[in-house]
């Protein structure tokens, strides 16, 4: 029997412990394994590196919640994404990625792998025609594609960017980590591979740091595999366990963040303070057709430019008292960053920076009505000034 998304985030990988008949499978919280005899591994377990029972409770659900054949669990988001670029990059390949991805990705492709070679090239994923060009047949190597995107808020057309992107010899990856699984299914749509941050949305409760890479075809999983035994920066047992707690209520607090923030969006787009609301959800956003198309909800972030410049926005966001002032999203509680200084100041200066007048919220599971208060009062106080 085939079982829905949110039964099989509960399930899959979670058969209970055949001992004792715990629900809750245990932390396997050991480093190494007794072996029965020499190369006598008991379920094919020898070393905390190499596999772990925890960790593939974790790679199991991963993959079937993004309907890939394997997935695999890292101490990352960064680390996943490295992984994946050391098993498909050489000197000499060449990467196209929005002009508004995560910092930290076109960081770790401009400055760690740029001078090993590889070339980076942006370009605008909204713009299928500017892609095209871009992705030239028998020189692109890998098409990322991050959407929605960190912190604009940009959808991409996933299906589309996959023809253009296999049409060019190209692996096409999608950072799935402001949608979720359960939001938007990068593979059905074409995808190669699906990037997660762990730490977000999966996790959910910022209490957790991890990444994960899914795949769906056999020959990657090898290379991917190979990387993470041979490389070793694997998810340890704690966080992994962690994350699968997290993932068994992701489709209701998806859910909740959603609906949160529809309604914060929809309460502040015409708030004085307020120039512009990032958020997929409102029909003036101009991938708001596509998001339906593509994804279940539109999530739980969204950004706000606003009025005044670069020190109105400073104040909205030292202004929040529920919304708290930090890094990461995709928790329970809501946070508030101001990416320009926090998220994305590794790329001031190129293409890619953040205008100082943008702010970006997470947008938690706490009362809409507290949450709304919080917001309008620190836009107010922007107003005000």
């Amino acid at each position: 029997m085939t079982h829905n998304f949110e039964t099989r985030a509960i399930h899959d990988g979670q058969a209970f412990d055949p001992t004792t008949g715990a629900v809750v499978p245990p932390i396997y919280q050991t480093s190494t394994f007794v072996q029965d005899g020499i190369g006598g591994f008991r379920g094919g377990y020898e070393y905390g590196r190499s596999a772990n029972p925890t960790r593939d409770s974790l790679q199991t659900v991963l993959a079937s919640l993004e309907g890939g054949s394997a997935a695999f669990s890292f101490a990352s988001g960064l680390a996943a994404e490295d992984a994946l670029l050391r098993a498909v990059l050489t000197p000499g390949s060449r990467v196209i990625m929005g002009n508004d991805v995560y910092g930290g990705t076109h960081r770790l492709v401009s400055r760690v792998w740029g001078p090993w070679g590889v070339a980076l090239e942006t370009v605008d994923m909204s713009d299928l025609d500017a892609v095209r060009a871009a992705a030239r047949p028998g020189e692109t190597t890998v098409l990322w594609v991050e959407t929605p995107s960190n912190p604009l808020m940009k959808i991409s057309d996933i299906a589309a960017l996959a023809e253009i992107g296999h049409a060019a010899g190209a692996l096409v990856v999608v950072d799935n980590t402001f949608a979720s699984p359960y939001v938007q299914q990068p593979i059905a749509l074409g995808a190669d591979v699906v990037v997660h941050s762990t730490t977000k949305y999966l996790g959910g409760h910022s209490d957790t740091l991890g990444g994960a890479l899914v795949v769906n075809d056999d020959a990657l999983a090898e290379k991917v595999g190979f990387v993470q035994f041979g490389v070793g920066a694997v998810s340890a047992p704690m966080e992994a366990w962690l994350t699968v707690r997290g993932i068994k209520t992701l489709g209701v607090r998806i859910d909740r963040h959603s609906e949160n923030a529809q309604a914060i969006a929809e309460a502040v787009v015409s708030h004085p303070a307020v120039e512009d609301v990032y958020y997929p959800g409102l029909p003036s956003h101009p991938g708001h057709e596509l998001a339906a198309r593509q994804m279940r909800r539109f999530g739980g972030m969204l950004s706000v430019a606003v009025r005044g410049g670069g020190a109105a926005a400073r104040l909205f966001a030292e202004s929040t008292e529920v919304f708290q002032l930090a890094e990461s999203l995709g928790g329970v509680e809501s946070l508030i960053g101001y990416p320009s200084e926090m998220t994305h100041a590794s790329v001031r200066g190129t293409e890619l920076e953040v205008p100082d007048t943008i702010v970006r919220l997470s947008v938690g599971i706490e009362s809409i009505d507290d949450l709304l208060a919080d917001v309008v009062q620190a836009l107010d106080r922007v107003h005000g000034a």
